[in-house]
């Protein structure tokens, strides 16, 4: 009841005031927190005329130490100081202009104690869309100042998934073997439709309502935790949705990238790697939008990226968050970037971010990787890339379209690139995700490709991510538009008539593919050698392909055989370097085991994990 008088005090307030009234209408960031390793903070103070006032505190530890007006007298960015000595409670700060006199009352809590958990080659991140997995509270559907209200019919519409929903299916995940939850865009996407994707921000600081609170975020964040669980936000700096607040009455002209008629980006990083790129070109690709819904932001103002830093910095204290993923990674001016994944690192050490890098060569991916050393001399600082050359070479492996030995050297070809990586175990490798067509329909609908294609995902080096359905090989083609891409999980909707969570109404195929799912990653959860062992590979012959994954204490033996309709023996011999000690083992899939490793028969279209004993 308390919060809602409080809600209700700050709606009315500002109507009962006079016409023309002096209203702070917005602070960003909306509270700070003490103990932070670097004492500075920028505030945005957005309000009428706002810019012309001066500002004072006596908050012992805190300092203003410069205020910085723009040529819109509407905004003032507020320069402070927090100090060591700066205890947890409410900074009074007072702004005035002659006799004008207005005061705001701002939060400064305590940052959460601890490292941060990060993840690594022990995880396996699962990628759900918020609106598309459950809906857990069905009072946030329709509300009102949301443009886009419930339309369940619509694949490009709010369908009413939310964080509750999300919240309520923790145990599932958890039984299903996955130690980390990435969430699709889930702050507010006030747009006038397609706003359930999330990537068109119109509040940095805010969750989408018809998702939740931020208090409930921090909350499923807070969840997850109890159950061992990690949880990864995705965020994007290089845009915001064209219905943004900001629109209405920018910051500066320069607050966004402009043009005389709308410019699209060309959506080519490689002229940033590009010895011979014209300047046009690299202007195009940082400068130009997204999409038409999409104005892009300019991070070379220094207001733009202090701003985006701290919107990072403010989610991973105020919810005790273990990743960012950050979209459109080499779309942003790329020096601010390396400086943003560099203060993350230096505020938060061992905080994972991945940035969508989304290309299918290798060297180019290699560019933005951590610790490389490119010879522009470009540093990224960026944690971990999305490997999309693995995805697409399982694709090519697993589609059925080529010579299975064509197929399989795909795999082969691009691990073998791996020297341009400083550390290739960083990469986070998939199947399909929220943009492409689903991998059970990139096979041709072929259970047996898809759990060859989850076997190798899950068994070769890097840090694995599962897009949501997966598990039950829910089908989406690319080529229909990005909402059958993205359908609702079943059983996340009240009267679903098929339940993932309980089992009910599943087909044979979606059930075998759960338990394969649910086995393999359950297994990979205590498997150290798979997620620090190092990696041997032979090349790929008759359709077959043989791997290693060893340490010390153990090793795994991974074969593949794509022949569709023809089994094979696998002659140890061909692998004696890797199986010198070992007398038998057991296939981790099927059960089998055997007591000599002379030769091996597997089954076509077949996968077969092995402990070597």
């Amino acid at each position: 009841m308390k919060k809602l008088l409080q809600t209700l005090v700050f709606i009315i307030l500002p109507a009962l005031l006079p016409a023309g009234a002096q209203v702070i209408e917005h602070v960003d960031p909306p509270s700070w927190f003490t103990g932070m390793n670097d004492d500075a903070l920028q505030l945005m103070v957005y309000g009428k005329e706002i810019g012309l006032f001066d500002v004072k505190t006596d908050y012992p530890g805190v300092e203003i130490k410069t205020l910085v007006r723009t040529e819109n007298p509407n905004y003032l960015f507020v320069n402070l100081s927090i100090s060591d000595k700066a205890a947890p409670g409410t900074v009074r700060l007072t702004f005035t202009r002659g006799k004008q006199k207005l005061v705001h009352n701002y939060p400064l809590l305590s940052r959460p104690s601890g490292p941060a958990r990060g993840f690594d080659c022990s995880d396996v991140i699962y990628l759900l869309m918020p609106d598309r997995y459950a809906n857990g509270d069905n009072s946030n559907d329709n509300l009102p100042g949301m443009t886009e209200q419930l339309n369940r019919s619509d694949p490009g519409g709010r369908h009413g998934g939310d964080l509750k929903g999300i919240i309520n299916h923790l145990d599932y995940l958890n039984g299903l073997g996955v130690t980390g939850i990435w969430l699709n865009p889930f702050l507010e996407n006030n747009q006038q439709h397609s706003s359930y994707h999330g990537y068109s921000t119109t509040d940095f600081y805010r969750a989408d309502p018809r998702y939740g609170s931020n208090d409930e975020f921090r909350e499923l964040v807070n969840e997850a935790h109890k159950r061992g669980m990690k949880v990864v936000m995705d965020m994007i700096f290089n845009h915001i949705g064209s219905s943004h607040w900001w629109m209405k009455d920018l910051p500066s002209k320069d607050w966004i990238h402009q043009f005389d008629e709308f410019t699209r980006t060309n959506y080519r990083a490689s002229t940033y790697l590009d010895p011979y790129a014209s300047d046009r070109d690299k202007m195009l690709m940082e400068k130009g939008w997204f999409d038409v819904t999409m104005p892009d932001l300019n991070q070379s103002n220094p207001l733009v990226e202090t701003y985006l830093i701290q919107t990072s910095l403010w989610w991973i204290a105020f919810s005790d968050l273990d990743g960012i993923r950050m979209d459109t990674y080499p779309y942003p001016q790329p020096d601010m970037m390396a400086r943003w994944a560099r203060r993350v690192g230096e505020e938060f050490p061992g905080f994972f971010i991945v940035g969508e890098v989304w290309y299918d060569d290798p060297s180019q991916i290699s560019y933005w990787a951590l610790n490389k050393e490119n010879s522009d001399g470009y540093r990224s600082y960026l944690p971990s890339v999305t490997d999309f050359p693995v995805c697409f070479a399982a694709h090519r492996a697993f589609e059925g379209k080529y010579n299975p030995t064509d197929g399989l050297s795909k795999i082969y070809n691009v691990l073998s690139q791996d020297f341009l990586y400083p550390e290739p175990f960083r990469n986070v490798i998939f199947l399909d995700n929220h943009d492409m067509t689903r991998i059970y329909t990139q096979t041709g609908k072929n259970l047996n490709a898809y759990k060859m294609a989850l076997s190798f995902i899950m068994t070769t080096r890097g840090i694995p991510q599962l897009y949501y359905g997966t598990e039950i090989v829910m089908e989406g083609d690319k080529s229909k538009g990005d909402g059958w891409l993205r359908e609702d999980f079943p059983g996340g909707w009240p009267g679903d008539s098929k339940s993932v969570i309980t089992g009910s109404g599943l087909e044979a195929n979606e059930k075998e593919a759960l338990d394969f799912t649910r086995h393999i990653l359950n297994w990979r959860k205590t498997k150290e050698v798979i997620h620090t062992g190092r990696l041997k590979h032979y090349i790929p012959n008759d359709g077959v392909y043989v791997y290693f994954r060893y340490n010390d204490k153990e090793s795994v033996m991974v074969i593949i055989n794509s022949n569709e309709k023809e089994s094979l023996t696998i002659k140890g011999e061909n692998y004696s370097e890797s199986l010198e000690g070992f007398t038998g083992g057991t296939d981790i899939i099927s059960g089998w085991k055997t007591e000599d490793l002379k030769s091996i028969s597997i089954p076509p279209a077949t996968a077969m994990i092995i402990e070597l004993k």
